[in-house]
């Protein structure tokens, strides 16, 4: 029998906003692992696949949240669509008797809205808005409905995924925009956290991976999990990469942090977490991105 000890979220209701895969299914399964019910939501099932066109699945998501000794819930809902997430919020406050306990906003949804190497006013305008309306706006949508339950308990916990933590150019406009708006999100939202007295205990941060080591990123150089080793010979930097688990231990250590509040507000790092809570990723690494100079 696993002990309470070794589950510190048992009890707890948690939502991950965008779990299908890469980072949002990485913390949904850490999360399971760590004991609690998981709500892992996102556009592609079994029967229906996003236009990002993966094979990856929310029903794949749950039954690795079940496998790990949390209790994974599936629900296909697209964050841009404030009545899904409403419903679903409904759906939550049902099932769990008004709890959530944590909210993992990771919906994205750009990598075809991303063109590299194209300048702003080359770039489709289209795509850009849609890729800020999928990545920030859902964001501010479902912050906006999963909000009214942790307000009603006066606790909770409340996490941007993003890309870096500092504000550096990241090489594409509306890809910065993103990444930088979800930092200055997770800010903003603390601010107006600790302006009301019966919403202290609600945290909202940011956390960022180092060099991700998805699904995606192993397809591309042509590898699996079993074998990505192989693919340092195409990018050196890769043998610093991280699994999505990496982080997904990260948050869980977060969610599991009775002072958690002290990182109130910041954008934090899966690398510099890692130290302070002793965490290795699932291959027994501890990958430092923060440390390396990349080679490319």
């Amino acid at each position: 029998m696993t002990s309470q000890h070794a589950c510190p979220l048992h009890g707890q209701v948690a939502l991950v906003a965008g779990a299908t895969r890469g980072c949002g299914r990485g913390i949904a399964v850490e999360l399971g692992a760590a004991g609690a019910t998981v709500y892992g939501t996102g556009r592609t099932t079994r029967t229906h696949r996003s236009p990002m066109n993966r094979p990856e699945t929310i029903e794949e998501t749950a039954e690795l949240v079940n496998a790990a000794g949390g209790s994974g819930i599936a629900v296909q809902v697209d964050h841009t669509e404030p009545d899904q997430v409403e419903s679903l919020i409904a759906r939550i406050r049902a099932e769990q008797g008004g709890r959530l306990d944590i909210l993992v906003n990771d919906v994205w949804g750009g990598d075809d809205l991303t063109p590299w190497g194209q300048r702003f006013w080359e770039q489709s305008l289209e795509n850009g808005l849609l890729m800020l309306r999928q990545a920030i706006h859902s964001h501010i949508v479902t912050s906006r409905f999963a909000l009214s339950l942790m307000l009603a308990r006066g606790t909770g916990l409340i996490v941007e995924v993003t890309d870096g933590n500092n504000l550096n150019y990241r090489g594409q406009l509306y890809y910065d925009l993103v990444k930088t708006s979800v930092m200055r999100l997770a800010l903003a939202l603390d601010h107006e956290l600790r302006q009301h007295s019966d919403a202290n205990a609600i945290t909202s941060l940011a956390v960022t991976p180092g060099y991700l080591r998805s699904e995606a990123m192993l397809d591309r150089f042509g590898v699996t999990e079993a074998n990505w080793r192989d693919a340092i010979d195409q990018d050196v930097d890769f043998a610093v990469s991280e699994t999505p688990r990496f982080l997904g231990r990260v948050v869980a250590a977060l969610a599991a942090d009775p002072h958690v509040a002290r990182y109130a507000g910041q954008t934090l790092a899966s690398w510099d977490l890692a130290k302070v809570y002793q965490i290795n990723d699932v291959d027994g690494r501890r990958p430092d991105w923060g440390s390396y100079t990349p080679v490319n």
